[in-house]
């Protein structure tokens, strides 16, 4: 699904289609070859992609443009996830290593080895501090991602092929015809699963239903939905994701949406820094000034002494009160370069070494 219900992209076989909710195709992107994997980042209307022949795209549907391109040299991408806080992509590869990456670099921002097998899934908490991975060697791994550091692990009787987190911090994992949901996985895992639950077939996907405490499982011979109590967010803020708004209230979100869209320069590991000041020294703003201007505006201007009202007003006095005036900036001077020195650490003069033939017991009170 795209920003709204109404648009979905599919990845088909060759190449990437977007379609409406009646079924009409809208547009085929026949630039985006052999697509595996999608992710939507909403508040920058990016669809990235992830190809069979490795290469990771990014594309902005609001004007349809390809924003970046990006080889990741780790061949086929058939495991990626987002960072819902900070719209970081996670590829998992056949190596075992996990990479972070942002359109604006050609390079992983992060590259952190999470298995000795391949990695097989994927998934990013709400708050985007916590990662889990799953791979071939059967375990389930928590990572922490402010310090990229392994915090809990599992041992799965099969390795888990899909991993999804609940608003309320659940974590489903699908283990071929298992299913399985870990609650407070996060802070004290238990070694037995909260909710288990036997499928049909061998699960294909897995996704918690925004809201609600559902699971939604798709397998072989079609759609399973699982009641997880505590899995849905019982309060949802109507400004940001409204579930029972009506058309005029969804048309007018996505022109607001559309208005406010993130430009996908901003997108980095810390967001924390886009709201920090560049502090620059007075100084050095001062400096600058003076060499755009070519003159210090602020630099004081010779004094002249002022007129006084006739009968008070002299030569004499009028050269008194300039000659009062030099001597006190001239004062001034003279304490600022004195304080200067006493702030500068003193240098002790290195004295001279006497030979031993002439040293003498009055060395002693030599300065």
């Amino acid at each position: 699904w795209l920003h709204t219900e109404t648009m979905f992209a599919v990845a088909q076989r060759q190449w990437l289609y977007v379609y409406d909710n009646q079924g009409v195709e809208l547009n085929c992107l026949k630039r985006f070859h052999r697509v595996q994997r999608m992710e939507f980042l909403p508040y920058h209307f990016l669809l990235a992609t992830a190809s069979e022949t490795g290469f990771l795209q990014y594309l902005d549907v609001s004007v349809g443009k390809e924003v970046a391109t990006i080889c990741t040299k780790g061949g086929r991408l058939g495991v990626m996830t987002q960072n819902p806080s900070n719209a970081i992509v996670h590829l998992g590869h056949s190596n075992g290593t996990v990479t972070l990456w942002s359109p604006n670099i050609k390079e992983p921002l992060v590259r952190m080895l999470c298995h000795r097998g391949a990695v097989r899934a994927l998934a990013v908490d709400r708050s985007g501090t916590y990662m889990a991975t799953s791979g071939l060697d059967r375990k389930l791994h928590i990572y922490d991602l402010r310090a990229y550091r392994r915090l809990h692990s599992l041992l799965l009787p099969t390795g888990a092929g899909h991993l999804d987190f609940s608003q309320r911090g659940l974590l489903g994992a699908a283990c071929q015809e298992v299913v399985q949901v870990y609650k407070d996985i996060v802070v004290c895992p238990s070694p037995k699963p909260y909710l288990c639950h036997a499928l049909p077939r061998p699960a294909h996907g897995l996704r918690f239903c925004p809201f609600e405490d559902v699971l939604g499982v798709g397998h072989e011979e079609g759609f399973a939905s699982l009641l997880v109590p505590g899995a849905g967010e019982p309060n949802f803020d109507a400004l940001e994701s409204n579930p029972f708004r009506s058309r005029k209230q969804r048309q007018e979100w996505e022109v607001k949406a559309l208005l406010e869209k993130i430009p996908p320069e901003l997108i980095s590991l810390d967001p924390g820094q886009l709201g920090n000041v560049d502090a620059v020294s007075l100084e050095q703003q001062h400096q600058e000034r003076v060499a755009r201007l070519g003159y210090d505006p602020q630099a004081k201007g010779k004094f002249s002494p002022r007129r006084r009202r006739k009968g008070r007003d002299s030569t004499g006095s009028r050269l008194k009160r300039k000659q009062k005036v030099a001597a006190e900036e001239q004062r001034a001077a003279i304490r600022k370069s004195l304080a200067k020195k006493d702030q500068a650490p003193r240098r002790e003069a290195p004295r001279e070494a006497v030979p031993a033939a002439q040293q003498s017991a009055l060395d002693r009170f030599r300065k």
